[in-house]
């Protein structure tokens, strides 16, 4: 370390010498180490000024190097927007895209501190189109800074983020009115966008919130009190920074909930639960249960790389061992045995859409909640929200950046509280089950009455027996293609010969259901999902009654068809891939499908304006080119009676 090289000490800096370091900084770090941890978020809309007071903070606490900032004040004269003055942004804007643009388009995340407290804060992009990237900022923060241009006012994007910051339950906002000095530190323009706010506020929910009137670029009531404003009496931005209260800190009063991340099993004579306590707090011989088993014992102790503990609070991450020996794993969550969270698999929840691929009712994504990951199906949407209005709005579907309140149904019970009750148990992500991205992020309303009164009724002559009755093992035979590819013809001829050996089937054709079961349904992406999410549903149904089912359906998405290959068990669905070149199936055009597709006549047709997702691990592949129709049909009778 150089002996110009300081550390911020308060709002001085102290230079360290090489002479100084042995004594001094053990005593520096000593001090540090203790001091709680507040995260907070800048939003607001576009040129707003975040990454300006970002950067004004790191300055003025003192947390820059000397050849930062140097390089800052090289970089200020050479990009030129602040007239000569140091360009705070530049501290921030890391991505070269952002410094070609103007604009925040990640979410950057920097570190600073006081005597009194460390911070991280998380510069939000502005922009609607990186919506999805404020959520992930502001998943974390005990507060949100809400910044307004005092020249432009309440514009649709501080609507949005306010609107998001209330939904993900920061309950600590500030409203900082910035660039005060391009107004002549007007206090009549401040309270006029104060009482604009206000009004929007509390139609959303909005307790209560903090204003403050500021300038970045200048300083005005960043750390130290303006003179130009003396008729702003509130604290400072940093002053209330250093005094705002912690989510853990709140989240202690609650009944203990502890997510189990792994089962730490070092040895044979230990095995204990690790996780992060989300809420309350726990003591050895205190009664829990584990859900949603239901499993109950008593804590024997609590462990941690320091030592056991006599108590352990919201925030801290421990391990917990049992006096009784029952199961728990990964994505169980320990809770209090008497006051325990809910249980269950149909839930209202909120969504924000946070990519360009629509929501697509009935499609199965990845539900992550905590530490549990779990599949799961969205029906259309209750409503949109416009959230310049606040409309309840009529939606199919959910594109970029929408709002909406919609069920979710999962594959299993899962233990979970209200999102407003606790963030951690109510609070999940999306994924999509082909990409892994993250499609969407959610807060959990209430249970549905309904998942608490459907349970599965157990009967005596089950599925295996059914089929034992037919001399058969039941199973899905699932042939998918293009329009024309001559799935409906091969199938045919299987069931055919599979009739001749005494077999027990049935054929599900997909015109065929059009018919009645799916003669609601059209031809849109979320009209598809739905359709073969019926079809599915009826094809299982069909195993339970013992038969070989066989579809022929385009099926064009390989999540839908996953989704049934899931309902199924494993190795009783068989994917039946006929493979036949568009320019083929195409010349036979036998029902003029496609000649209406090309001409426009026919809207959303699967290889000209819909896409087709060919499978990737079919079982049997027959290539109609190469083989007629009855030698396919032998390809995949062999493999159904092997």
């Amino acid at each position: 370390m150089s002996a110009d090289t300081h550390i911020a000490e308060g709002n001085d800096p102290v230079y360290v010498t090489d002479a100084l370091i042995a004594e001094d900084i053990d005593a520096y770090l000593e001090k540090h180490q203790h001091k709680t941890m507040l995260r907070f978020i800048t939003c607001g809309s576009v040129d707003d000024g975040k990454s300006t007071l970002i950067g004004r903070l790191l300055y003025d606490s003192k947390m820059i190097f000397e050849d930062q900032l140097a390089s800052l004040e090289n970089d200020s004269k050479s990009v030129g927007t602040q007239g000569g003055e140091i360009d705070f942004a530049l501290l921030v804007d890391g991505l070269a895209a952002e410094r070609e643009q103007g604009i925040t388009i990640d979410v950057a995340y920097r570190f600073f501190a006081t005597d009194k407290r460390k911070f991280i804060v998380a510069d939000t992009p502005g922009h609607e189109q990186y919506t999805r990237n404020m959520v992930t900022g502001a998943s974390t923060a005990d507060l949100a800074v809400i910044l307004i241009d005092a020249r432009q006012g309440v514009l649709t994007q501080t609507r949005r983020h306010s609107y998001l910051v209330n939904l993900l339950g920061i309950r600590n906002v500030v409203l900082a009115v910035n660039k005060m000095d391009l107004v002549d530190y007007s206090a009549e323009r401040f309270y006029e966008i104060v009482s604009d706010y206000s009004h929007f506020a509390k139609q959303i929910g909005m307790d209560s919130f903090l204003p403050i009137p500021i300038s970045g670029l200048k300083g005005d009531n960043i750390v130290e009190k303006s003179p130009h404003m003396p008729w702003y009496q509130g604290p400072t931005l940093l002053g209330h920074l250093e005094e705002a209260p912690l989510s853990d800190t709140a989240m202690q009063d609650y009944a203990f909930r502890m997510p189990v991340q792994w089962v730490n099993r070092p040895n044979l004579d230990f095995r204990g639960f690790t996780g992060q306590i989300g809420a309350g707090s726990v003591r050895p011989g205190d009664p829990i249960r584990v859900l949603p088993s239901g499993k109950t014992t008593r804590v024997k102790s609590i462990v941690t790389h320091d030592g056991n503990l006599d108590l352990a609070v919201a925030g801290q991450s421990i391990t917990l061992t049992f006096e009784d020996e029952i199961d728990c794993s990964r994505g169980d969550v320990i809770v209090q045995a008497d006051e325990p969270c809910e249980v269950a698999d149909q839930f209202e929840a909120t969504l924000v859409w946070m990519t360009d691929a629509e929501m697509l009712p009935g499609r199965p994504y990845l539900l992550k909640l905590g530490t549990q990951t779990v599949t799961a199906t969205v029906t259309e949407p209750k409503y949109e929200v416009n959230v310049n209005t606040l409309e309840h709005l009529a939606s199919k579907t959910l594109g970029l950046n929408a709002i909406g309140v919609v069920n979710i149904s999962t594959d299993r019970s899962i233990p979970f509280e209200s999102y407003a009750t606790n963030p951690d148990l109510g609070g999940f992500i999306l994924i999509d089950r082909m990409t892994n991205a993250t499609v969407a992020a959610g807060m959990i309303h209430f249970a549905l009455r309904r998942s608490q009164n459907v349970h599965w009724q157990a009967v005596d002559v089950d599925r295996d027996a059914h089929a034992a009755q037919k001399n058969q093992k039941a199973r899905v035979v699932w042939f998918t293609g293009l329009s024309g590819s001559g799935k409906s013809t091969i199938a045919n001829i299987v069931e055919k010969k599979l009739h001749a050996l005494g077999k027990h089937t049935f054929l599900l054709d997909g015109d065929n259901v059009r018919h009645g079961l799916n003669r609601d349904l059209g031809f849109t992406d979320a009209d598809r999902v739905e359709n073969i999410r019926r079809v599915g549903e009826v094809a299982r149904l069909m195993t339970d009654a013992g038969l070989i089912v066989l579809t022929a359906f385009i099926s064009p998405f390989r999540s839908e068809r996953q989704m049934v290959r899931d309902l199924m068990e494993n190795g009783d669905f068989v994917e039946v891939y006929v493979n036949t070149p568009l320019d083929v199936a195409e010349e036979r055009d036998v029902k003029g499908l496609y000649r209406k597709a090309r001409s426009g006549q026919l809207k959303n047709f699967t290889g000209i304006d819909s896409p087709y997702e060919e499978p990737e691990h079919a079982e049997v592949v027959v290539n109609t080119v190469e083989l007629s129709p009855e030698e396919a049909a032998e390809k995949v009778l062999e493999y159904i009676l092997r």
